[in-house]
């Protein structure tokens, strides 16, 4: 038996295929044959900094990579696989070469080969940062001076990124999501979070950390239609070092997002799995 590791995890994709159609965005450039054109320049704020709002989703790894970490195989649903990072954010390093403790490696072996052989639970509880940007479900980006806004359709949940000059707090009330504090480096909105609850795994694999972590984001627009995020975690108390991922992001052009919520009463938990 093939588990779908491409799941329906807490929920996650059901809203991916039931976007809204044809809902055209005047301010979308177009090519000839009225296509939106996603490789135009990336839009700029008032500010002059780069533009990041947009219904954005992170861009499938190949399956040639895939298969390097999934040796199962990968079936699907008809959807576009996510980022690598979903399943595995260490896909870079070899085992031997993991920044993970020593003394935690036993526990995380034992979750990772359970991801690959077991259905995992179909549990009704927020994804935590910064596994909520690999998703395979959309988010919308809402952009002003002072304040960029994080929309996810999963569990229809959202982040603050405050970009107004303000510190962390000093002793932050912690979160699935943490406390997020933005400012520009050149055309890249750098944002770091603190703050962030010890639940939740940082991927499929079950990649653990501690209430120590701060996640370090970069966000940059290549151009309209493509995004960068570069993910650091830096968690002394799970980790030797800090280690650091990259997302591509795609905007999902002329769509929005749908209400999506993950309840305790869910009938369909048994169905979000594909087996062969």
């Amino acid at each position: 038996m093939r588990i779908c590791v491409l799941m329906l995890l807490v929920g996650t994709a059901v809203g991916v295929q039931a976007q809204w159609l044809n809902n055209r965005d005047s301010g979308i450039p177009r090519t000839k044959d009225g296509k939106p054109n996603l490789s135009a320049p990336a839009p700029r704020a008032s500010n002059g900094k780069p533009d990041l709002s947009g219904v954005w989703q992170g861009e499938g790894a190949p399956i040639s990579e895939l298969m390097k970490i999934l040796p199962a195989g990968v079936n699907g649903l008809g959807e576009d696989p996510p980022p690598l990072s979903f399943f595995n954010v260490l896909a870079a390093y070899k085992p031997e070469e993991s920044p993970l403790r020593p003394e935690l490696r036993a526990g995380y072996e034992k979750q990772a080969a359970a991801a690959l052989t077991e259905p995992p639970p179909v549990l009704c509880g927020p994804p935590v940062m910064p596994m909520v940007n690999s998703l395979p479900a959309p988010f919308k980006i809402v952009q002003t001076p002072k304040l960029t806004l994080v929309l996810y359709e999963s569990d229809t949940i959202f982040r603050q990124i405050f970009t107004d000059g303000r510190k962390h707090p000093d002793d932050p009330q912690p979160s699935w999501l943490g406390y997020s504090v933005g400012h520009w480096q050149g055309d890249s909105l750098v944002v770091e979070t603190v703050g962030l609850i010890p639940f939740g795994p940082l991927d499929v694999f079950g990649h653990p950390h501690s209430e120590a972590m701060r996640v370090t984001e970069q966000f940059r627009r290549r151009d309209f239609g493509h995004m960068d995020v570069q993910v650091t975690i830096d968690d002394p108390k799970t980790y030797t070092k800090p280690f650091t991922y990259t997302i591509p992001m795609r905007l999902l052009p002329d769509t929005d997002l749908l209400e999506n919520f993950c309840t305790e009463d869910e009938k369909d938990a048994a169905h979000m799995l594909a087996k062969k």
